[in-house]
């Protein structure tokens, strides 16, 4: 059984205690089938936490029952985010999801779930708020007077091609505002249901107003599946880019998250695959571990590749100098060090082998323009 206590790790570090859904211990792996966390530890807001203890009946190592997938209806009020970080290359996005099914270990997104007294582990990952407004929102803020136009991210925090989106088609309702309103649009997912949505990309693309770019992190799919356990296949990613290039779509591969000593060696085959996919551009990001992903992260290190944990915390400190992470601007997507210029400089002479980004041409903003809409008064001239 679960006993609620203070929150003996207001950090969120999490441990393995036995088989009990609990905030502060890890969980049975039959529960967990299919996800990537380890554990549930409580949020850093938390006051207080759950732990297992033994209740006489003996079963506290008997497995809990599956963990299922609730879907939250989010009921909120604005949808476009606006960031001023100096070191990405937008200024506002929109995220359809809070939270991600699609389970990623390494997901720099986890620590958002402690905003909503969540955590960061399997909650982040089985708790999915969705916002079924988000298409009427995005087109009030569109409308606003003033509104200047810039390209519009997706993808930047959770996916917005979850497999949520098979039934709710939240995404695709965004899309469609977008397209409407001539408002380029620049996608990330590590999902193949983005092919579903060619037929309004292609045109968007036609006009320079859409981009896509799909996060590849590894070609092995033993690997992928316990990484990114409910992602599309590395082979479905490389057959989407595939497709989505053939539609005249501008396609990207991001090798994302770049993890030394446990995927930096497939780098330039990855890049490869998407070469001969049709991709024109390509990027790559270091692993991030801010907040309660440095816990989360060595927690599956240990239990799923526990030959080679070590090493790779040792590579990531090298990268970070010595920490497990550094959030500063400009630092925290490459890290510092011989390690991870060695892994840039790798980047930068596959991409030129490759061809990669030749032609970046900037998304067209000059098209926007807000449809008409019933009871405009008609122009005179």
């Amino acid at each position: 059984m679960a006993r609620t206590a203070p929150n003996p790790n207001p950090r969120g570090e999490a441990r393995y205690l036995g088989g009990a859904l609990a905030d502060t211990v890890g969980v049975h792996p039959e529960a967990r089938r299919g996800r990537g966390a380890i554990s549930n530890a409580a949020g850093r807001y938390e006051s207080a936490g759950r732990v297992a203890v033994d209740d006489g009946w003996d079963n506290l190592d008997l497995p809990s029952p599956p963990i299922k997938t609730q879907m939250i209806k989010d009921s909120t009020r604005t949808i476009i985010a606006r960031n001023s970080s100096p070191d990405i290359s937008f200024d506002r996005s929109i995220n359809p999801y809070r939270g991600c099914e699609h389970g990623c270990t390494y997901c720099f997104a986890r620590p958002t779930h402690a905003y909503l007294g969540m955590s960061p582990g399997l909650d982040f990952e089985s708790k999915i708020f969705y916002k079924p407004e988000a298409a009427g929102l995005l087109e009030k803020e569109l409308r606003a007077p003033g509104y200047n136009c810039r390209t519009m991210a997706m993808g930047t925090n959770t996916d917005p091609y979850q497999p949520a989106e098979r039934q709710y088609k939240i995404t695709r309702s965004i899309l469609e505002v977008l397209a409407r309103f001539n408002h380029p649009i620049g996608f990330v997912t590590k999902s193949a249901l983005i092919t579903r949505d060619i037929d309004i990309l292609a045109p968007m693309a036609a006009q320079n107003l859409a981009k896509v770019a799909i996060s590849v992190t590894t070609l092995d799919a033993q690997l992928a599946r316990k990484m990114e356990p409910r992602a599309s296949t590395p082979a479905r990613r490389i057959e989407a880019l595939r497709q989505l290039s053939a539609a005249g779509i501008p396609t990207a591969v991001m090798f994302a998250p770049l993890i030394p000593g446990l995927n930096d060696h497939e780098l330039e085959s990855v890049l490869a695959a998407a070469k001969d996919a049709g991709v024109t551009s390509a990027g790559y990001v270091l692993l991030r571990l801010p907040l309660e992903v440095k816990d989360l992260f060595q927690e599956w290190l240990a239990a799923e590749v526990p030959e080679r944990a070590s090493r790779v915390m040792s590579l990531i400190r090298a990268t970070r100098n010595g920490k497990d992470y550094d959030p500063a601007w400009q630092k925290r997507q490459r890290g510092e060090g011989p390690i991870a210029e060695a892994a840039a400089a790798r980047f930068q002479l596959a991409r030129k082998r490759f061809g990669f980004n030749k032609d970046r041409r900037p998304l067209d903003t000059s098209k926007f323009k807000p449809p008409p809409q019933a009871g405009d008064q008609l122009a005179l001239f």
